[in-house]
């Protein structure tokens, strides 16, 4: 079983910038990929950026060019860097780890296995 703990959301002008980290404990060996995802009421929940071990990434369109997703292995440590922030980012903001299918990772929560809590992140205007 893995665990899954992220953090860093909060509250923060348009503009702005945010860093959410994530940990995983427990068995991650087959965790070849990790991602954030985001999710607002009514709505599924929709990729924001993926990672795998040898930090190859993807990101969401709507997200690109703004945030970067980076992470430290070696710390089971996955982070998002969320810069110039716009009110559409509001969200719950969730911490994934999953397998490879078919040598890939993808952008799409029904890859993933393992989730952490959420952290809110609300962007004002």
């Amino acid at each position: 079983q893995v665990h899954v703990v992220e953090s860093g959301g909060g509250s923060v002008q348009a503009g702005g910038s945010l860093r959410l980290s994530c940990t995983a404990s427990g068995d991650a060996s087959t965790s070849y990929c990790m991602g954030w995802f985001r999710q607002t009421p009514g709505k599924e929940r929709q990729g924001v950026a993926i990672i795998d071990r040898d930090s190859g990434t993807a990101y969401a369109s709507s997200v690109k060019g703004r945030f970067t997703i980076s992470q430290d292995n070696a710390k089971n440590s996955l982070y998002l860097q969320m810069n110039s922030l716009k009110p559409e980012d509001t969200a719950m903001y969730y911490c994934a780890a999953g397998p490879m299918y078919s040598g890939r990772c993808y952008l799409a929560s029904g890859f993933f296995h393992y989730w952490g809590q959420g952290t809110q992140v609300t962007v004002s205007s």
